[in-house]
């Protein structure tokens, strides 16, 4: 549904991610290289991780005219930005991904269909098409992107995360630990022992030895 959006939305050649391809000339096995260097376009990422709006995209294209229209060929690279899936902690590495597309004719939708036909099939794959001379590669970057980021990333492979308890971050402290847990039926009785003196432990003993004997260890009366 994007690179159909794409598709019908009018194309700028100022744009920074619009390519002209009309040097190729429409002739078959011609070809074209470009290298350019643009501003991430915003929301290029998942929740996680991602390329920040503004950071320097470098585009290396190959661009190849063949009978159904031009087939584009590159490798995208830019700074990703981020935080660990397991401490929180924000995390910077550099991206790259590779991308092909094919960018058919405007009389044509890469099979040697007219558009309009194309357009009427239903299930037919997504299909860009050139406006003029002119192609947008920006739907293709994003997929390409956003495929090449990692689900889960991490700041480190062997990253220790945080306590499950009181959220500590476990790689500065690495002997963090907590008591074993108690059954909280026994909670209270746990913080009784732990609040009571020495002197209320003395009492407690002196009310055991001061505890009236059973009957039958009563001394027999004379």
């Amino acid at each position: 549904m994007r690179k159909q959006n794409a598709l019908n939305a009018p194309l700028d050649h100022r744009a920074p991610l619009v390519f002209d391809t009309r040097e190729l000339g429409r002739r078959p096995g011609a070809l074209k290289r470009i290298s350019r260097t643009v501003e991430a376009p915003a929301d290029l990422g998942t929740e996680v991780i991602g390329v920040p709006a503004g950071a320097p995209l470098e585009v290396e294209l190959r661009m190849e005219s063949v009978m159904e229209g031009v087939l584009v060929t590159g490798i995208v690279r830019a700074p990703l930005a981020g935080e660990c899936v397991r401490c929180l902690e924000p995390l910077a590495r550099e991206g790259e991904a590779e991308f092909q597309e094919m960018f058919s004719y405007p009389e044509t939708d890469g099979h040697g269909r007219r558009q309009a036909d194309a357009v009427e099939d239903e299930g037919d794959e997504e299909t860009l098409f050139l406006q003029g001379d002119l192609f947008d590669l920006e739907p293709v970057l994003r997929d390409a992107v956003v495929l090449s980021l990692p689900l889960q990333p991490v700041c480190r492979e062997d990253c220790p995360g945080l306590c499950p308890e009181c959220g500590a971050l476990l790689a500065e402290d690495p002997d963090h630990r907590h008591d074993d847990a108690v059954d909280i039926r026994w909670a209270a009785l746990r913080e009784f022992a732990g609040t009571s003196g020495p002197g209320e432990s003395s009492g407690r003993q002196d009310m055991q030895d001061k505890a009236p004997r059973g009957r039958g260890d009563d001394p027999q009366e004379k």
